[in-house]
């Protein structure tokens, strides 16, 4: 199984690109664990519901039989979110980010204009936020490609860089 994770700052096409993905591939995509968590909460959360969420993101994960897993989030995601609203980073969550779980990583440039939602809260902030998942995905020394522009390129350039995988 080849895991993908699509993964960047707010309203940067993640869900739009995991759709275009799963739809070549004719596989479902693993949704984003934190969307539902948070719908069930109105939006009310603190550092432990965190933890929650990436237990409940790894189940998804893991609970994925397809011979391409496309996942809307990755963990970098939790990790960059944590430590930029409560200034640290549960062990928990570390853990989850440090482990090879993705064979690639696909970040998203936030270079498509803001959609506004109930569940966002950083529309100032993504380009200081997408670097910080630059930094998490060199620090933790994840495979990583980054899309920007246009929807087919983003689209192209991640079918390029997954049939690659799916040729090794």
């Amino acid at each position: 199984m080849i895991r993908i994770a699509i993964t960047g700052p707010e309203s940067s096409g993640k869900t739009t690109l995991c759709q275009a993905l799963s739809e070549h591939f004719k596989v479902a995509f693993i949704p984003e664990f934190a969307r539902t968590y948070l719908e069930g909460t109105k939006g009310e959360y603190e550092q432990s519901d965190l933890d929650q969420i990436g237990r409940g993101q790894l189940k998804s994960i893991q609970s994925s039989q397809n011979k391409i897993a496309v996942c809307d989030s990755d963990f970098s995601v939790l990790e960059i979110w944590s430590h930029y609203k409560y200034g640290n980073v549960s062990d928990f969550i570390s853990e989850l980010v440090d482990k090879e779980i993705f064979d690639l990583h696909i970040l998203c440039t936030p270079d498509i204009p803001w959609e506004a939602d109930p569940l966002r809260e950083n529309p100032d902030n993504r380009s200081q936020l997408f670097e910080l998942y630059v930094a998490s995905l060199n620090k933790y020394n994840k495979n990583y490609i980054i899309v920007s522009g246009e929807h087919i390129n983003r689209v192209e350039k991640s079918l390029e860089r997954i049939d690659h995988l799916l040729k090794v």
